[in-house]
């Protein structure tokens, strides 16, 4: 069967929730095709690298529908039919919130990594606001996602900002939905759980209040860092950095910011450079806090990988919707007038500039010379003088625009509104889900294939596109799911290594009474 190789995922997206998405959505209206059908189809799409509903044209509808025990798979009309019916039962913030419940009741340490991702928007159909976009080095519209990923870079939850909105802010609004998840009771004086993320966010006085609110350490770089310490005070640390053994410079002090006292560690480079650490925690080792900090890769990796292989910012839904009216957002306005005044004064500076170049000049010039400077030098103070009436002229128009102003305020026709998000949503649910059944088989592979850190998540891909036998036995209740070869020998190998595993989990497929058997004709 086409693509029925993608069959060995299913133990692993089991245990990562699937059944979940089955009992917390409700079942769809009396058709064909049920819940659990359109679910498992998305799954498997994900896994095969197949980007929308669209491309399943390019595949025989019979050999895909055989995966799900069918005699075809839905048209792309009925699909998306079918999609939109599980978007408008709004489940997706509960699905979101039971995952990661689940997620995070498997997790040994309470470490949460953060970070935004901006969804970037080349249509015209929503007004959105513009944010700099550092992959594109751009300013361009989009709006944000926050991620929380774990140390190891597995996604735990999407918080999915209004418009544009700071770190910050989708920082507090994630750490009630934290709090209402952990079940592990921290030890006396030590935080209920600890947040890393960039320099976006740093706010030292925030910092503070965070850890007496709420018992939430930080774990951050810090910024504006002009001194240096001695590098005698430096001394090497043996170190596990993503399973690397790593031998780092470190030193630890106390900092006084705001008034606050901070612990501050230092990574010495062998050029010399200093990278700061800031962190409220109070017990945790100097080593163990570097270490958590620099594995702030992992959730820049997860990105990188999900943007190159699940289609991460593609849209489900065309549409839009309003945002809330009475968000408060910086005035387009205000910033207009701001952007006007910049380029002004850039304008009379340069001005500015050639005037002192020619003034320097005329003590070394002939006076015909210097008389044609001095002439040069009146025109360039007329323009001086235009340039600071314009200056003062938008400094008058600032002062009687707000620089904040709520959504409803704005003219009509520049509101700024926002895509449907509920199937971008659904679509991050299936994401998170299909990367940690990966991983949780990519790690799997580390016993008996050492290619696993080059080629491990390549042989799965390998895995799930490749052909297989289905051979259902009624009378027994199982169904045989026979690979057919791959591109080398080693990849054979591992993968009866990898039957072996997963045939111990006696996994039943969904819906079904057959349990899964997992063989490969490679000899």
């Amino acid at each position: 069967m086409l693509n029925a190789g993608v069959l060995f995922s299913i133990p692993a997206l089991i245990s990562q929730g699937l059944e979940k998405l089955f009992t917390i959505l409700r079942p769809l209206p009396s058709g064909y095709y049920g819940l659990h059908h359109i679910v498992l189809i998305l799954c498997f799409m994900t896994l095969c690298r197949i980007k929308n509903p669209e491309q399943l044209k390019k595949y025989p509808p019979g050999e895909l529908g055989k995966l799900l025990g069918l005699d075809r798979i839905p048209e792309v009309r009925y699909f998306r039919k079918k999609l939109k019916q599980i978007t408008d039962q709004f489940k997706s913030d509960e699905l979101h919130t039971e995952l990661f419940h689940s997620w995070v009741e498997m997790m040994p340490e309470m470490f949460f990594y953060i970070d935004g991702h901006v969804r970037v928007y080349h249509g015209d159909l929503a007004n959105l606001p513009k944010r700099f976009v550092s992959r594109e080095k751009l300013c361009l519209s989009g709006t944000t996602e926050f991620w929380i990923n774990d140390e190891k870079g597995l996604p735990l939850m999407v918080i999915t900002s209004e418009l544009n909105e700071k770190l910050k802010v989708a920082i507090e609004q994630a750490i009630p939905k934290i709090k209402n998840e952990i079940t592990l009771v921290p030890k006396p004086g030590e935080p209920i759980f600890t947040l890393i993320f960039d320099r976006e966010a740093y706010e030292p006085k925030w910092f503070i209040k965070l850890w007496e609110e709420h018992q939430v350490a930080v774990i951050t770089y810090r910024k504006n860092v002009v001194d240096k310490w001695d590098s005698s005070m430096f001394h090497d640390v043996d170190v596990l950095v993503n399973n690397i053994n790593v031998t780092m410079q470190l030193c630890e002090m106390g900092t006084q910011l705001n008034g606050h006292w901070f612990r501050e560690i230092r990574k010495r480079s062998e050029s010399g450079h200093q990278t700061s650490i800031l962190t409220t925690h109070p017990t945790l080792q100097m080593q163990t806090t570097a270490v958590k900090m620099f594995s702030r890769w992992t959730q820049e990796n997860y990105f990188k990988y999900a943007i190159a292989n699940f289609e991460f910012d593609k849209m489900i839904q065309y549409g839009t919707e309003p945002v809330n009216q009475k968000l408060s957002i910086p005035n387009p306005e205000y910033k207009r007038l701001n952007q006007q005044l910049k380029k002004t004064r850039e304008k009379k500076s340069r001005i500015e500039a050639q005037v002192y170049k020619k003034l320097i000049e005329n003590d070394q010039v002939s006076s015909e010379q210097f008389r044609k400077n001095m002439s040069k030098i009146a025109l360039l103070i007329e323009q001086i003088n235009d340039y600071s009436d314009d200056e003062q002229s938008l400094l008058n128009k600032k002062k009687d625009v707000p620089s904040r102003i709520t959504v409803e305020v704005m003219p009509e026709e520049k509101r700024y509104n926002k895509l449907k998000q509920e199937s971008k949503k659904l679509k991050n649910v299936i994401i998170m889900l299909v990367y940690r059944s990966e991983s949780a088989l990519y790690n799997n592979l580390a016993d008996y294939y050492k290619y696993r850190d080059k080629e491990g998540r390549e042989l799965l891909k390998e895995i799930f596109t490749s052909d297989a036998d289905m051979i259902p036995d009624y009378q027994n209740r199982t169904l045989t799911i026979r690979l057919h070869c791959l591109s080398t020998p080693r990849a054979n190998q591992a993968v009866k290594q990898l039957c072996e595993f997963l045939n111990q989990t006696e996994t039943v497929y969904p819906y079904t009474d057959l349990r899964l058997i997992y063989e490969t004709v490679a000899p």
